[in-house]
């Protein structure tokens, strides 16, 4: 009877270890099967929604399902509805693949776990794409040292530049290349002023100020990018604010500034030919894309050379987000994307032929078709080292890029993220006074000398000292490991 009852035993144990086995092999696959199927990519990014989309993304889907048997569904969500829309999706838990995010709502999204960690992604389905990108950037967009989106490769520094109507710098014989501090304007706008009543001399822009903001540029708190630039200070309380203030002030009671500007929310769009002078962001020909969009030239002289800042190396990236049922799937797109000029000029061109046309020479031309119905940001879409280049872009557009981008200085808080939970009621409070006078002040529409103690009075009040404290505590921590 022990006999038998041992024999019965081993064949159940047999028995049983079979069923586990095949009911393992069917998980296995069934996990193969869900991932062998085909997928649609969800994708949502930033701009105002174009007519032809459908007919364009038709096109990318028939692509990728052959590279990486997956379908792709963009939607867009047009510039001022974007982040507080995001926000709703995100909080409401809503399943999608990939999202537009950039700067402190990155940042944000990705401390409260709305993004996905893509270090080890990165590696397993996204080998290429890590190759193609410059490293500032990966580097750059990590959050205690993990990733959680993919930047588009483009310039990785920034460099703020005036940028002039060179109609007018022609017309009245102006050497801007004379102009080397904001004080150095005064004879330009002088001249607009006094003989071109159509003409604004300075569409509104906020000062440049040698800083290396942990928040807004309109907060208080910043590294200098001068002398100790290892010490949070308020920027409100420097001399070189208080100087670069009173100037502002000056050109404000001769004119030269429009008497809203503090409560203005004029774009000055460069298609409208009312201005002399503004303040932008330059990329490496940059001019020639400005005149393009403007329909008449520019020209642009520097006020400083470029630097990395943690804003320029998220100011325009991809997330795959927490809720993503095939994470993978969605690395393998953005590997394919930023890697492949046929997929990357699909997404960001149109379709050949209809939206663009393909010089002799290899260069491009828009239709029309591509104004009016595919004008994409192109700038938040991937990688820029694949684009076509279009007619007027010199042969070397891509080499001035990286050019640009190796005479690029890392700022002082590269890499660090200020965590403002410890704070949080302070910070508020701080805002709130910032709202109040840094509009009127960083326009020049009111005498520093009397707002600037006014404001920092009501800063200290708010908590300014306690949130110095606390930058300057997780700041040298970071720095020790850094």
């Amino acid at each position: 009877m022990r006999k038998k009852f041992a024999f019965f035993l081993v064949l159940l144990l047999s028995l049983t270890t079979f069923l586990v086995a095949c009911k393992d092999n069917s998980s296995d696959k069934a996990s193969n099967d869900a991932k062998d199927k085909p997928y649609e990519i969800v994708w949502y990014t930033i701009g105002t929604p174009q007519k032809d989309t459908d007919k364009v993304f038709e096109e990318v889907s028939k692509y990728t399902k052959e590279k990486i048997n997956a379908t792709v569904k963009l939607k867009q969500i047009d510039w001022g509805d974007y982040d507080q829309k995001m926000q709703v999706m995100i909080a409401s838990g809503e399943s999608f693949d990939i999202a537009y995010t950039a700067g402190g709502n990155y940042v944000l999204n990705a401390q409260k776990g709305a993004f996905k960690d893509l270090n080890e992604l990165l590696d397993s389905h996204g080998k290429e794409l890590k190759a193609a990108l410059d490293p500032a950037f990966l580097e750059g967009a990590k959050i205690d040292g993990k990733l959680y989106g993919i930047p588009s490769n483009k310039e990785v520094g920034q460099q703020s530049v005036y940028v002039f109507n060179k109609n007018l710098v022609d017309k009245h014989n102006m050497d801007i290349s004379s102009v080397n501090s904001l004080q150095d304007l005064e004879p330009l706008l002088k001249t607009v002023k006094e003989n071109e009543p159509n003409f604004t001399p300075i569409a509104t822009f906020k000062p440049y100020l040698p800083f290396d903001y942990v928040l807004e540029d309109e907060m208080p708190f910043a590294f200098p990018l001068d002398g100790d630039t290892g010490k949070v200070v308020n920027i409100y309380e420097t001399d070189v604010m208080m100087e670069t203030l009173k100037t502002m002030h000056e050109y404000y009671k001769a004119g030269y500034i429009k008497a809203d500007a503090a409560t203005s929310t004029d774009p000055w769009p460069l298609e409208v030919e009312n201005w002399f002078v503004r303040k932008e962001m330059y990329q490496p020909t940059a001019e020639l894309l400005w005149s393009r969009g403007a329909g008449y030239d520019v020209a642009v002289q520097p006020m400083h050379d470029p630097i990395t800042f943690n804003s320029s190396v998220t100011g325009a990236i991809q997330a795959i987000s927490a809720t993503s049922k095939n994470p993978e799937k969605a690395m393998e797109f953005l590997n394919l994307l930023n890697t492949d000029p046929y997929l990357r000029n699909l997404v960001d061109k149109g379709i050949e032929g209809t939206h663009y046309e393909e010089l002799d020479n290899g260069k491009i031309k828009d239709l029309p078709a591509r104004v009016d119905g595919y004008n994409m940001p192109s700038y938040s879409l991937g990688n820029h080292f694949i684009l076509k280049l279009y007619e007027n872009d010199p042969e070397d557009k891509w080499e001035k890029f990286k050019e640009f981008n190796d005479a690029s200085t890392p700022a002082p808080t590269l890499g660090f993220y200020f965590d403002t939970n410890p704070v949080r009621t302070e910070i508020a409070a701080i805002a709130n006074v910032s709202q109040e006078f840094a509009p009127a002040l960083l326009t020049g529409s009111v005498d520093p000398e009397e707002y600037l103690p006014k404001a920092n009075k009501k800063f200290k009040e708010a908590g300014l000292d306690k949130v110095l404290e606390e930058i300057q505590k997780q700041y040298d921590d970071w720095k020790k490991n850094n």
